[in-house]
């Protein structure tokens, strides 16, 4: 059990944002619905006081925010929502974690539904799961998380590179080490407030100057590349999230404007734009066009209301 003291935390914590932040550490599913990604397990600064349950073992006393369950625990909750006990989830919880692989019972996944409790599930086991999910939890109410993908400085501005494993998220990062761009952390990089609207990123002491590649290894940077490669932190401007050609193609992006949407880390909402991976793209000129033109937009020039403009005076001349 931790209990922690008053911390600031700028915006709302969201489930999604403890599956993402515990990937490495604490690897989570969710078993229900997307919609459950979106319950908010700190809603706002002043809602994190003393005396809050980050995680613990469910034992239907303590209303931590994040309740781990083992075999005994999920037996314990199967026998208490056989009797309709309604008391059976304290005040508080809202995410319940099943370790060991276990399945919840149909019975539970009606009762958390009704409740708006996300339910997860987790290949730890029970006791392992807490210990690292206090970690992550901690991380985030003292204004830090960790996001898998690789961070970099691109032209100047910090560009972060999402995307499932094996998407070749590594691969584009020494592909634009090669082309002059900084490094600032791998695999997990960690990102704080500067202030209400600033996120800064840097990597983790452990892993600094390194960069894991798919049959490479480990490669160091800075023997590789130079001092210069490396840069120790930058304020996070740009994420570009790559997925494979068939997701991009089904989701049936603007041609325009792009894939874009909003990625919102520790509370400010940073642009995003996803990029389709297939056979023959340069993603490293894609990257940098796109920092390009995000550089652009920043300073007021937009190119697609440019061209639609055009398009609108060619149409009203004709």
């Amino acid at each position: 059990m931790v209990t922690v003291p008053t911390v600031g935390l700028s915006g709302e914590y969201r489930v999604a944002d403890l599956v993402e932040a515990a990937t490495i550490d604490a690897p989570l599913a969710l078993t229900g619905n997307a919609s459950q990604a979106a319950v908010p397990l700190f809603a706002a600064r002043q809602d994190v006081t003393d005396g809050v349950l980050l995680s613990g073992l469910y034992d239907g006393v303590h209303g931590y925010r994040v309740a781990v369950l083992g075999r005994e625990e999920l037996r314990r909750v199967g026998e208490s929502l056989s009797r309709n006990d309604e008391a059976w989830l304290p005040t508080g919880t809202r995410a319940l974690v099943l370790g060991d692989h276990l399945e919840p019972q149909p019975a539970l996944r009606k009762a958390v539904a009704a409740r708006r409790i996300a339910l997860l599930r987790s290949p730890l086991p029970a006791v392992a799961l807490v210990r690292r999910l206090q970690t992550v939890l901690l991380r985030a109410l003292h204004g830090r998380v960790t996001v898998h993908g690789v961070f970099m400085e691109v032209t100047g501005t910090g560009v972060l590179l999402t995307g499932p494993p094996a998407i070749g998220k590594s691969e584009l990062a020494l592909e634009l080490l090669n082309r002059g761009h900084r490094l600032i952390a791998d695999d997990a990089p960690e990102f704080e407030l500067e202030d209400d609207q600033v996120v800064r990123g840097f990597c983790p002491p452990l892993l600094r100057d390194f960069l894991e590649v798919r049959g490479l290894g480990l490669l160091n940077v800075r023997a590789m590349f130079g001092d210069t490669a490396l840069k120790p932190s930058k304020n996070l401007r740009l994420v570009l999230d790559l997925r494979p050609l068939a997701e991009y193609i089904a989701d049936d992006g603007d041609r325009l404007r792009g894939a874009r949407t909003a990625r919102t880390i520790l509370g400010v909402d940073l642009p995003q734009i996803t990029l389709p991976v297939a056979p023959g793209r340069n993603l490293a000129v894609l990257v940098e066009a796109a920092v390009r033109n995000h550089l652009l937009e920043r300073s007021g020039y937009d190119a697609a209301g440019d061209f639609i403009a055009r398009q609108s005076a060619a149409i009203e001349n004709t």
